[in-house]
């Protein structure tokens, strides 16, 4: 029997070994399953903070670039407004000459004995404006004898015409018309026969 109480005794102490080794176990289980739990949630609170740092920069991202577009949108606004007057700068610089050459005729008008020579002044004059007219592209449109055109010419009136090949055609211009390179900018005013 004594035999058998050393081995009651260790079979006493191992199942109070495994006992606790159970318990033990389930403890680390339990610690496991905790730690896991807590594992998670700093992962998504770590998640939430990434993302809500992502949303944050793509608000400053988007802040940005609507302040650079109405930066560009200013910018351009005011060099349009800048190339339109140096564009009306140039045209009436253009246009200078031609005043300084009818103020010399003006004065001669008073003063002059030949009425020829002031014609003849007054036709260069002209000459000279219609020519700086065309070189910046202004045209005259012409309107003598030609089939009237709703798109080129504006019809002040209708009357008989002269002639049966003038049917539809112009028969008087009363203002003439003209286009800056391809595009009216003032309508002849013209007397259609019918």
């Amino acid at each position: 029997m004594k035999d058998e109480e050393p081995e009651l005794k260790q079979n006493a102490e191992q199942q109070g070994t495994e006992q606790e080794n159970t318990e033990l176990g389930a403890d680390n289980i339990m610690s496991d399953e905790e730690a896991q739990s807590q594992e998670r949630e700093t992962s998504e609170e770590d998640r939430v903070a990434e993302l809500e740092k992502q949303l944050a920069e793509a608000n400053d991202k988007h802040l940005r670039l609507i302040a650079e577009y109405d930066n560009y949108r200013k910018r351009t606004l005011k060099e349009k407004m800048e190339l339109t007057k140096l564009a009306g700068e140039k045209i009436f610089m253009g246009i200078l000459p031609v005043v300084d050459d009818f103020e010399r005729a003006l004065q001669h008008f008073n003063s002059a004995d030949n009425v020829e020579a002031l014609k003849v002044g007054v036709e260069l004059i002209y000459s000279k404006f219609i020519s700086y007219l065309s070189s910046n592209g202004v045209k005259a449109i012409d309107t003598d004898k030609v089939t009237f055109d709703a798109d080129l010419h504006e019809a002040v009136t209708k009357v008989q015409a002269p002639t049966e090949d003038m049917k539809g055609k112009v028969v008087d211009c009363v203002e003439k018309g003209y286009m800056l390179d391809e595009k009216v900018i003032r309508f002849p005013k013209v007397v259609v026969g019918e």
